[in-house]
C-alpha cells in the first residue's frame, strides 16, 4: 500500500503541473539527437510519399466519413482501415523504435500531408490528425519545423506523456511531404 503511494506520487505531481508547465527541454533534444536520425529514412518518407499519392484527391469529406470509419474501429474486432495501418512494414518499423526506447518513446505515428495515419505504433483514437496541432505546426510550417506540446495524460498509452512533433521533409527533394508525432513518457524528462 504504501510503495503504491509513493509510486504514485511523481505522476501526481505531473498530474498537478501539466497544465501549468512546458514540457522539458530535453523532450525536444531527446528529438533532436535520436528520433531525427531515422525520420527521414526511406522507410518512412517512401510510405508516406505513397500514401501522398494514394490520396491526393481526397476531399475533406472522404477525409471524414475515414475518421469516422477508424473511430467505429477501434476496439472492435473488424477493424479493415485500422489494420491497413497497423499492419503494415512502416508501424513494424516504429513498433521496433518503441521497443528499443527503453521506455521513453510511449509512441509513434507517422501522418501524410492531409494528416491521414500511415504507421503508428499503436492504435490512435482518430485517424485524422490534419486537423490537430500536431500536424498543423509541423507539416503546415515547413521543413525542419518541432512543435512541443504540453504534458497530458494519454489513455492509449495509459502514461503522462508529453507529444514532440517533426514535419518530416523528402531528403532529395527537400518537400516537407508529412508528419510523425513522437510520444514520450513524461517521467523519463524530468
Amino acid at each position: 500500500m504504501i510503495r503504491s503511494f509513493v509510486l504514485a506520487i511523481p505522476l501526481l505531481i505531473l498530474a498537478t503541473i501539466a497544465s501549468a508547465v512546458d514540457a522539458p527541454p530535453s523532450m525536444k533534444a531527446f528529438v533532436e539527437t535520436e528520433i531525427m536520425s531515422w525520420a527521414a529514412s526511406p522507410e518512412v518518407i517512401e510510405a508516406v510519399k505513397a500514401k501522398n499519392e494514394k490520396t491526393a484527391g481526397f476531399t475533406e469529406d472522404d477525409i471524414l466519413k475515414l475518421d469516422t470509419q477508424w473511430r467505429g474501429e477501434v476496439g472492435q474486432a473488424d477493424q479493415p482501415l485500422i489494420g491497413e495501418v497497423m499492419n503494415n512494414d512502416l508501424s513494424t518499423f516504429l513498433s521496433e523504435h518503441v521497443a528499443a526506447s527503453g521506455g521513453q518513446i510511449t509512441e509513434l505515428f507517422v501522418m501524410n500531408a492531409q494528416g491521414l495515419n500511415v504507421g503508428a505504433s499503436d492504435v490512435t483514437s482518430d485517424y485524422w490528425q490534419g486537423d490537430e496541432d500536431k500536424h498543423a505546426k509541423t507539416y503546415g510550417v515547413g521543413p525542419g519545423e518541432i512543435f512541443v506540446d504540453a504534458i497530458e495524460f494519454d489513455e492509449s498509452s495509459q502514461t503522462y506523456q508529453g507529444q514532440v512533433s517533426v514535419s518530416l521533409t523528402d531528403p532529395d527533394t527537400g518537400a516537407v511531404v508529412g508528419a510523425m508525432t513522437i510520444g514520450l513518457n513524461a517521467e523519463a524528462f524530468f
